[in-house]
């Protein structure tokens, strides 16, 4: 929620000031007068968003600077904040802030709006409607004599979660990546190689970017839904059905979906029947290779790496993950062990995949190295 919207400018003898302020008296003169430095800023801060926390208030604004001589001191400056609570999030707002300043120069260049006395005047009216209006929906609409704003505020979506060198990035079922034209050169070179089986580290190696920027890449992708981050597919993995399993059978939206995706074959689809099967053969202690080898996939016409890679998206199934601890037993003297990188690396808090990443190792040679050190134990979750 807005708290207060207040008008502020640099008067010619007083200094920087706060003219008009919905609603009145909010914002008291002693926390404008610790922060005016930044609500009315030096010429290089002019036309930036600047956003201020102090006092219990976080203050959104967009300082403007007309030139020109027929104003005092040949120019005239001004900034249209936003006061929201200092824990709020305030970025959403920025656009309309800046739209709201950059609206009010075209009005006085046009109209003079704001250096004549009776047009000032409407600012407190327009103020208290933008405040009332996007509270309550979001959207405003101002109008001024025959100039008309719309606003609208963008609701802004969470940060991305972070990305790691073992994660697979997969596109979304609605991204088309040879149909956008406007991404940056790093994500179009990144773009390609990512398939939807090979992890970050194996795409930077593939694209000849820097790890750094391809996590970077990654995470703007998933800012805007374009990919999702799966676990890497192995033979070896485990996985295990969820609740919402049950609604396969019952959505028919989903099912027909699933089949699609699933299917070695357009012209051929696998039967539900056979797909939903191998779904609820995934269970604790029972590999992919062990479905394989069970249900034979192939003939079925079913893609398993397919059918894995649509259940994780879905949340139909999920991964279970083997985290090694170092547990040392108490040793004296001499023979106490030297902990090793290995050693360093299972904590916990590290999976099978983050180890092998990190180290190189495959899945089969990390395993004989955890399996013959008695120090170490696994966690299955």
């Amino acid at each position: 929620m807005i708290k207060a919207i207040f008008f502020s400018e640099f008067h010619p003898t007083l200094g920087p000031k706060i003219s008009y302020q919905v609603p009145e008296d909010y914002v008291s003169k002693e926390i404008f007068d610790a922060v005016s430095v930044y609500i009315i800023p030096k010429e290089q801060l002019d036309s930036c968003i600047i956003t201020v926390n102090v006092l219990g208030h976080k203050i959104t604004g967009y300082p403007v600077r007309i030139s020109d001589e027929k104003y005092p001191r040949n120019f005239l400056i001004f900034n249209l904040c936003f006061v929201c609570d200092s824990d709020a999030r305030t970025v959403q707002y920025e656009l309309v802030v800046r739209k709201l300043a950059e609206h009010l120069v075209t009005l006085e260049v046009e109209q003079n709006f704001l250096s004549t006395e009776s047009n000032r005047a409407k600012l407190p009216k327009i103020l208290g409607q933008i405040l009332s209006d996007i509270n309550r929906c979001g959207l405003c609409t101002v109008t001024v004599g025959t100039s008309t704003l719309h606003l609208k505020v963008i609701q802004v979506a969470a940060e991305p979660p972070p990305v790691f060198d073992h994660h697979v990035p997969v596109f979304t079922s609605e991204f088309s990546p040879l149909k956008q034209d406007y991404w940056d050169l790093t994500t179009k070179q990144v773009l390609p190689y990512i398939d939807g089986r090979s992890h970050v580290a194996r795409v930077a190696i593939e694209a000849d970017v820097d790890i750094g920027l391809v996590k970077s890449c990654i995470q703007n992708l998933l800012y805007y839904g374009v990919v999702q981050l799966i676990p890497i597919f192995q033979y070896s993995n485990m996985y295990a059905a969820t609740p919402k399993l049950r609604e396969l059978p019952m959505n028919s939206d989903l099912n027909k979906e699933c089949i699609t995706f699933v299917a070695k074959s357009e012209r051929h689809p696998p039967s539900f029947r056979d797909v939903f099967q191998m779904y609820c053969g995934m269970t604790y202690g029972t590999t992919i290779r062990d479905l394989c080898l069970r249900f034979n996939p192939h003939a079925l016409r079913i893609d398993e790496h397919r059918l894995v890679q649509f259940g994780v998206l879905q949340g139909i199934i999920r991964r279970i993950c083997k985290y090694p601890v170092y547990k040392p037993e108490t040793q004296r003297g001499s023979h106490k062990k030297q902990m090793t990188s290995l050693h360093r690396l299972c904590t916990g808090v590290a999976s099978y995949d983050e180890i092998c990443c990190r180290t190189g190792l495959s899945y089969h040679e990390l395993d004989e190295k955890i399996e013959a050190d008695a120090d170490i134990c696994v966690l299955w979750k």
